[in-house]
């Protein structure tokens, strides 16, 4: 194995060296700098300490983004325990299964959370922390009690003058394969596993984002988080890197609608974004598009004159993210093709990369330079990755991964890892996909969503899809096949439709031509019997995929 330095002493260093910056924000709220982050993280080490907490104990953590999140989770890993985090969007039921599952010791809880939550569904816990101010929800430990009624003097007593940065000395992991997080998955095939993440991994993360950012991302630049820090994508991008870089980050500590979030951007204006596909496209879609009309598509194929338009429409879409961006990132899923063909013929900055919790999670990226369209990317550092076909160029196979980045295991479920990672380190990632001749891969979809066509042909339900959701008041759709035909299931864009006067007939109408336009573009065995109108939202998971297995 290669040399591999403490995850745990980087933290320590960025803490000491960007001390006076400003660390995290809640939007529209208070500001840390990074004295104030080290302050709040030897406070709860004590609340630890007092308390009973021993290194390798279990901590969860469940609550939207927020600075106290990110300070709680910086003191667990420092402190030699193990995070837990859990999605704020799980229900309590599965809440309650995690923190069991995983054995915490202690949790850590959002406002939200803490009204949903039952502690007597947790007896193992001995207490319950707010995280907006670290008080007790509940304690069943006399001793956690007493640290925290006495946490302020216990400090003064410790630090009777000033708190410096020499008294820092968090704990140093020794071993790479040391356990650091249980990440619990989503659960986009409906069941949810915990995900052992090694310190290798983020350690090689961390190093993977370096190499690839450090020339762009600097002390003191702003970014944005969006996704919930309970994920790998959002922790390792949008958390861990920009912190040990000296960033400034914001946390939105609400819904991130489009709405919200555009307004974010124009705020904060974020050196880089780290995004789900749904969050660009509804951008591009309702500010964008609109402003495009048939004339303006036509000058922009003119050879002058098209040139200029195009650097003008990108001007006003980097305007709308911030307009100090270096790259938006792209991941969770494959960006709708009809908008990245767009961003990509004005040239602007936007790459789509690709992993999974497993591999914490980075599997493969390109620069927005050098990405070509409609891939993910290619393997990163540390990282090996190979298609699991006698014709990898041409005939999808699985995508198999192996290197630094990949889990030690699930938790407590030593069959569902045997099944995942085969006895030679890679790592069954169970997506299918292609590799062209330079490394770039091409995801097709998940080998549980392939269907089987009638003459044994292989259909990726997700380019159907993504061709049924270029066309008009398409905001959604799954293709799933009924008694050997396929049949789409569309959520319209009600906005556009209510704009237009439509009624639901008239919706109907302009679905069955979306039919047409759709089979002519497939063949044969792709074809579309009928569409399905859902007037509803498809459910989804927290990194805004449509949870498949309850519509198949």
């Amino acid at each position: 194995m290669e040399k591999i330095s403490s995850f745990n002493a980087q933290i320590e260093a960025s803490i000491k060296n960007y001390w006076d910056l400003d660390a995290l924000t809640d939007y529209k709220g208070a500001t840390l700098q990074y004295q104030d982050v080290a302050r709040k993280i030897e406070k709860l080490h004590i609340l630890f300490e007092n308390s009973g907490v021993v290194k390798g104990d279990k901590i969860a953590l469940c609550g939207r983004n927020m600075s106290n999140w990110a300070v709680a989770f910086l003191a667990t890993l420092t402190y030699g325990a193990v995070a837990v985090p859990i999605l704020h969007e799980f229900t309590a039921e599965q809440i309650h299964h995690i923190v069991n599952h995983s054995e915490a010791k202690l949790l850590f809880v959002g406002d939200v959370v803490a009204k949903q939550v039952d502690p007597d569904k947790m007896p193992a816990l001995e207490g319950i922390i707010n995280i907006p101010d670290y008080s007790l929800m509940i304690s069943r430990s006399e001793a956690l009690t007493n640290a925290r009624e006495n946490l302020n003097r216990f400090f003064g007593e410790k630090y009777p003058k000033f708190f410096r940065k020499e008294f820092i000395n968090y704990y140093k992991e020794e071993d790479p394969n040391e356990l650091c997080i249980i990440n619990y998955t989503s659960g986009t095939t409906g069941f949810s596993k915990g995900v052992m993440i090694p310190y290798r991994a983020m350690w090689s993360n961390l190093d993977f984002a370096s190499q690839v950012l450090d020339q762009e991302l600097h002390p003191g630049d702003n970014t944005i988080s969006i996704l919930p820090m309970a994920h790998m994508y959002g922790m390792a991008f949008e958390f861990i890197k920009e912190f040990m870089t000296g960033c400034h980050i914001y946390y939105l500590t609400r819904i991130p609608s489009p709405a919200v979030v555009a307004q974010a951007f124009k705020d904060v204006k974020p050196i880089i974004i780290i995004a789900v596909p749904l969050v660009i496209e509804k951008i591009i879609r309702k500010k964008v598009f609109p402003k495009i009309t048939p004339s303006i598509k036509v000058l922009m194929k003119t050879p002058v004159i098209g040139a200029k338009i195009k650097e003008r429409i990108k001007k006003q879409v980097y305007d709308a993210f911030g307009g100090r961006l270096y790259e938006i990132i792209i991941g969770g899923a494959a960006l709708n093709q009809e908008v990245e063909n767009f961003l990509k013929d004005i040239k602007f900055p936007v790459t789509v990369g690709y992993g999974a919790t497993e591999c914490a999670p980075i599997i493969t990226y390109a620069d927005w330079k050098t990405h070509k369209t409609g891939s993910c990317g290619r393997q990163v550092v540390h990282m090996e990755v190979k298609i699991d076909s006698k014709h990898p160029h041409s005939e999808p196979g699985e995508i198999l991964a192996r290197g630094l980045n990949v889990m030690l295991g699930y938790y407590k479920n030593e069959e569902a890892t045997r099944q995942t990672i085969d006895s030679n380190g890679w790592y069954h990632t169970g997506d299918l996909g292609i590799m062209d001749r330079k490394g770039n891969v091409f995801i097709k979809g998940r080998s549980k969503n392939m269907i089987l066509g009638p003459s044994g042909q292989n259909i990726f339900p997700e380019e159907i899809e993504d061709a049924l959701n270029s066309l008009p008041f398409v905001n959604e759709s799954i293709v799933v096949q009924r008694d050997t035909k396929l049949v789409a299931l569309v959520h319209p864009d009600m906005d556009a439709c209510s704009a237009q006067n439509m009624s639901s007939n008239d919706v109907e109408d302009m679905m069955k031509k979306n039919l047409e336009m759709l089979n002519a573009t497939q063949p044969p065995y792709c074809k579309i019997s009928h569409i399905e109108i859902h007037n509803e939202e498809f459910e989804k998971t927290p990194k805004k995929s449509i949870k498949r297995f309850l519509y198949n």
